[in-house]
């Protein structure tokens, strides 16, 4: 089965041969503290600002998932409470997640700026001059950015924001369990003079054990393993980016252009706003049952559309780890749509 869902989705296919060699090494059983996993999580996190060119002065913490990050977010970083503007599902789960913490009570207050920079749900994005803006206008704000579904998969540019997060079952090609969390030393500062660190995923109790590449609890051993292989082999992020953008561009004209006569059109009609990595596809909700049936009898498995979407589109991965090939097979396949009776 090819799957082109957009996450968990493809892994890459060295992840086997890596999980193989974790059980045979040992390191999957060794102590978290011990100096040889130690080793590993420092591989794991230098590998991760080298590829993705973190600047030197932010740190990296590996976490278990990226509503770990919400919360890690809300309790050690927010004051008063968080300001989200969102544009799809998942923005709107982090703004009610994060004020069942530290509730909303005047817009004004808020410390924190949330933003996932890659909205899944419709496949829309926020760039980087956007967020640049938000820079600008809320100096004073820290701002996070959810980007769960395009770190590691384009460039992003860090000195925007003071924490960046992604779980790595996406653009990382790997399986789920664990979550990068980046930070700056302006998030460093805040989380000091917040002084919060009453729970085992307090910002302060992470940074002082990574610090160290520690963790402060027993970790996702194999996940920070096959994390620090597969970044290692990884190319430069500069490189991913220009192939996930050539690829991305496309797959919007092949729908603007060569399935100008299908049902199905493309779910963002500004292609500002387009993503980059999720690429999200409208029409009936027949045409769509009957064209996910059918890709998946033909061997494709299509992403579900996703909350005020569900039944009315399908989503395309479109992460390092899928290969130009079985991008040429989906093409193919939905080449042939006016053929399956989609109207």
């Amino acid at each position: 089965m090819i799957t082109f869902y957009p996450g968990p989705s493809k892994i890459y296919p060295q992840v086997a041969d890596y999980a193989a060699e974790a059980c045979r090494s040992g390191i999957v059983s060794m102590n978290h503290r011990s100096p040889e996993f130690m080793a590993v999580t420092e591989g794991a996190i230098r590998a991760v600002k080298v590829k993705l060119n973190v600047p030197d002065t932010y740190h990296v913490a590996l976490v278990s998932s990226a509503t770990e990050c919400w919360e890690i977010v809300a309790q050690s970083l927010t004051r008063q409470t968080s300001l989200h503007p969102y544009s799809g599902a998942f923005g709107k789960k982090w703004m009610e997640y994060a004020h069942k913490l530290k509730p909303m009570t005047q817009p004004d207050e808020a410390d924190v700026l949330c933003i996932v920079q890659n909205e899944t749900s419709n496949g829309t994005q926020v760039r980087m001059p956007v967020l640049a803006q938000f820079r600008r206008e809320f100096p004073d704000a820290l701002i996070a950015v959810d980007a769960v579904s395009s770190m590691a998969g384009i460039v992003l540019d860090w000195l925007l924001a003071d924490v960046w997060f992604a779980s790595v079952q996406k653009c990382f090609g790997l399986p789920a369990g664990l979550a990068v969390f980046i930070y700056s030393p302006r998030a460093v500062q805040r989380a000091q003079e917040i002084g919060e660190n009453a729970h085992y995923n307090s910002l302060l109790f992470l940074h002082e054990n990574f610090e160290k590449f520690q963790t402060p609890y027993t970790p996702n051993g194999l996940g920070i393993y096959l994390l620090n292989r597969i970044m290692g082999q990884a190319p430069p992020i500069i490189d991913v980016d220009a192939n996930t953008k050539r690829r991305a561009a496309d797959w919007y004209t092949f729908f603007e252009q060569e399935l100008v006569d299908s049902p199905l059109r493309l779910l963002v009609s500004d292609p500002l706003q387009r993503s980059d990595t999720v690429i999200a596809v409208e029409g009936t909700e027949t045409d769509i049952s009957a064209l996910k049936k059918a890709a998946k009898q033909a061997g494709i498995l299509l992403g579900n559309g996703y909350g005020d979407w569900k039944n009315t589109t399908f989503r395309i991965a479109n992460f390092p780890a899928i290969s130009d090939g079985e991008i040429d097979t989906l093409k193919t396949f939905l080449s042939k749509a006016p053929e399956l009776q989609l109207r």
